[in-house]
């Protein structure tokens, strides 16, 4: 028997982006990047945070956390951004450098539809 009442999440989707788009902004990231002077922690970061939301990474980008689930929901996906504000905002406890963790909001930020623009290698995390 099936739970009517269970949300249904759907796979086609990462967040509010398909998961095509997703796949292509993560594969035109990992080429731009793939250049050792356009290895940046920015692209680093979004890099972490495209594997994540894809269900192929083993923890979560910022906050480390080892989910039960393959592939984060939009609950998820916004409260890695919020955590990621969070460091972002906290220069003495910050677990990790500034540009990663902007590299990550950003991506994340953009699956989650709170931006439009998709980050890039040439981006400086601002």
């Amino acid at each position: 028997m099936t739970d009517s009442s269970a949300p249904v999440q759907r796979t086609d989707l990462i967040g509010t982006r398909d998961r095509t788009d997703v796949e292509h902004a993560f594969e035109e990231l990992e080429a731009d990047a793939a250049a050792p002077q356009r290895q940046t922690q920015y692209s680093r970061g979004a890099l972490a945070g495209y594997l994540w939301a894809l269900g192929r990474g083993t923890m979560a980008p910022v906050t480390g956390a080892r989910p039960d689930y393959a592939v984060p929901d939009l609950v998820h996906l916004t409260a890695e951004v919020d955590a990621s504000v969070a460091q972002l905002d906290d220069r003495i406890h910050r677990m990790a450098p500034r540009d990663y963790l902007q590299g990550v909001h950003d991506a994340l930020a953009w699956l989650c539809g709170l931006r439009e623009d998709r980050p890039s290698a040439a981006a400086d995390g601002s």
